[in-house]
């Protein structure tokens, strides 16, 4: 069955405090330092990622301090903020008016403050101070507290929830960091992608290690509580071996059934349209040491371990940036995706401040009946009929004949389309698509959607002048068949095994090869990271070849990372049946510098 909550075992690192559960052991950290330091003021700050639940800790936290002799004081960031109106303002430029784009974000945590909060916030703690006897347990709580205390804390916290949470949060009643409305969940996500998390996550990155504890609060009924030092011994130890992260699944407009029946998923979501594993940016990894699991996002762990994860040649190239990804879309029993395309990385820098442009790539793991791939544009499409078609439905709420300006081609179990940016696709109905691409995902403009609404009962975006802008319009028939479906070429072979390159191109920057598995695969990463996923095939182990008690064994459709600094390994069936992975990672090909390009 496919595992749902796979657990990164801590092999190695030794904690000096080891992890901690629960209200209780939180509580008793925070007044046994309290206890220890001298004076009557005692200030503890309370950061986090916005929408961690503070409440949840204050209201465990007010009665335990007084039981143990502090009066308490609060104050929260929200009331040195500047207000919704004024925030809207500020950051007009990065939410522009665009349902779906914006421009990402390069201020600093303080843009969200009013210009003088941090000497208003001073004054008020040396007034506090000054006229309080009694033992006062101080509080300054919510996302930016350590920065608006300007450090001068004597405990601090950080409370971290994974982006999956607070996108179900989004959908609910949770608005953006310091807004006071919002439209609705899509442009919740969009000021998120575009302001909130560039902002607050990269002062997370920042920041973290002048904090002394972490909690994950993604369960607030069961904060799990370690110190940075231990965190950082943890995010060092899981880079240094094979992991998966935890699967994101969504349900969508086009969603389909069959991501429902493998993960046995609740026979009341609608459909699931995708899974992302691994997005770095939108998964995090769950770690376990015995019996207590802590939950990590994925940004943190290539943070501080990045160069161990992608190697030394990729660091040079992407930073501390996670450049391949991969994703199910499944259509099984559902519906075609939008036809689409994906902008070239100077149009998306200069438009969006994108750090890296979508390539793609669909392969095929299942498929029923006649699916079809959607790919390029037909020999007799011309710019004009094609926008002309679109605008017109668009009006009259008429849908087109698609195909008559986009190319059809049967879906082929364990074939591989290249989507390189500029290239019109999308994947018909009935399909199970593993996508290989570039870590990006959110710079789709779409062309063409069936004049359908999404799942809130809205129209979907369209993106014409996004979309008109970038296609490449000499990617017709013959040229998509020459170029973008290849054949399987032998690359080597290990007896009755065998690696087949099955696509690379000097604009993509990524590979995609398959390792047809009958007992045995030996492998080493050459200091570069290996993406794998089991496509054919009951299980597999992965294990080192240095030591073979390391190792992890995953099922169909699962996929783990191999890290670059993991060296030599081997892949081991488990089954009496013949299996299929597809590996992928960056090109040997690519040498273009990401971070060269930002600088």
């Amino acid at each position: 069955m496919f595992e749902k909550r796979p657990l990164n075992p801590i092999r190695q690192a030794v904690l000096e405090n080891g992890i901690e559960e629960g209200y209780s052991a939180l509580l008793q950290r925070v007044i046994s330092r309290a206890d220890s330091k001298g004076g009557n003021v005692f200030t503890l700050v309370i950061d986090g990622t916005h929408g961690a639940d503070f409440h949840a800790l204050l209201k465990g936290l007010i009665p335990y301090a007084e039981d143990h002799g502090f009066r308490f004081a609060a104050v929260d960031t929200y009331s040195y903020l500047k207000s919704g109106t004024e925030l809207r303002n500020h950051f007009r430029q990065n939410i522009t008016d665009n349902r779906a784009f914006g421009y990402v974000a390069e201020q600093k945590i303080d843009e969200y403050f009013q210009s003088r909060a941090q000497h208003n916030f001073a004054e008020y703690a040396a007034r506090l101070t000054e006229t309080t006897s009694e033992r006062l347990l101080l509080v300054v709580f919510g996302p930016g507290a350590l920065w608006l205390s300007d450090g001068r804390c004597d405990a601090s916290l950080f409370l971290d929830v994974s982006r999956e949470y607070q996108e179900i949060a989004h959908k609910g009643s949770l608005l953006n960091f310091g807004f006071s409305w919002n439209i609705d969940a899509l442009e919740k996500y969009k000021i998120a992608y575009f302001v909130e998390w560039p902002l607050l996550e990269g002062y997370r990155k920042e920041r973290l290690k002048a904090f002394d504890w972490y909690v994950d609060m993604n369960d607030p009924s069961c904060p799990v509580l370690l110190t940075i030092s231990d965190l950082l011994a943890v995010i060092r130890d899981i880079a240094s071996y094979p992991m998966r992260v935890k699967p994101f699944l969504m349900p969508g407009v086009w969603g389909g059934q069959y991501l429902k029946r493998i993960a046995d998923l609740p026979a009341d979501m609608i459909n699931c349209a995708w899974n992302f594993e691994p997005i770095a940016p939108e998964n995090s990894v769950l770690v376990s040491k015995g019996e207590h699991v802590v939950e990590i996002p994925f940004l943190l762990i290539m943070a501080f371990s990045h160069l161990e994860i992608i190697g030394q040649r990729n660091v040079k190239l992407f930073g501390d940036y996670f450049p391949v990804r991969f994703d199910f879309l499944d259509t099984m029993d559902g519906d075609n995706l939008s036809c689409q395309v994906h902008p070239k990385q100077a149009y998306l820098r200069e438009n969006f401040n994108g750090f890296m442009e979508q390539q793609e790539s669909y392969y095929i793991m299942e498929k029923q009946g006649d699916a079809k791939v959607y790919l390029g544009l037909t020999e007799t499409c011309t710019e004009e009929s094609f926008r002309e078609a679109v605008e017109t439905s668009q009006e009259t709420g008429d849908p087109i004949p698609f195909t008559e300006y986009v190319q059809e081609w049967p879906s082929e179990k364990g074939g591989l389309y290249l989507i390189p940016t500029g290239t019109v696709h999308c994947s018909g109905k009935d399909n199970f698509v593993l996508e290989i691409s570039a870590t990006t995902w959110w710079f789709t403009f779409k062309i063409y959607d069936y004049v359908r609404k999404d799942l809130d009962g809205k129209l979907r975006p369209i993106n014409l002048e996004y979309a008109f802008d970038n296609i490449d319009f000499s990617r017709k028939t013959d040229w998509v068949q020459n170029n973008l479906i290849h054949q399987p070429k032998l690359l080597k072979q290990q007896g009755s095994n065998e690696e087949y390159v099955l696509g690379e191109r000097d604009d993509l920057l990524f590979y995609v090869n398959r390792i047809h598995l009958e007992d045995r695969w030996e492998d080493e990463t050459e200091d570069e990271f290996v993406l794998l996923n089991l496509v054919e095939g009951d299980r597999v182990r992965i294990m080192s070849l240095d030591d073979e008690d390391i190792y992890v064994e995953f099922g169909y459709a699962e996929s783990y990372i191999i890290p670059a600094s993991f060296g030599a390994y081997a892949i081991v069936n488990l089954s009496s049946t013949p299996c299929k992975l597809i590996k992928a990672g960056v090109s040997r090909k690519w040498n273009v510098s990401l971070v060269d390009a930002d600088a």
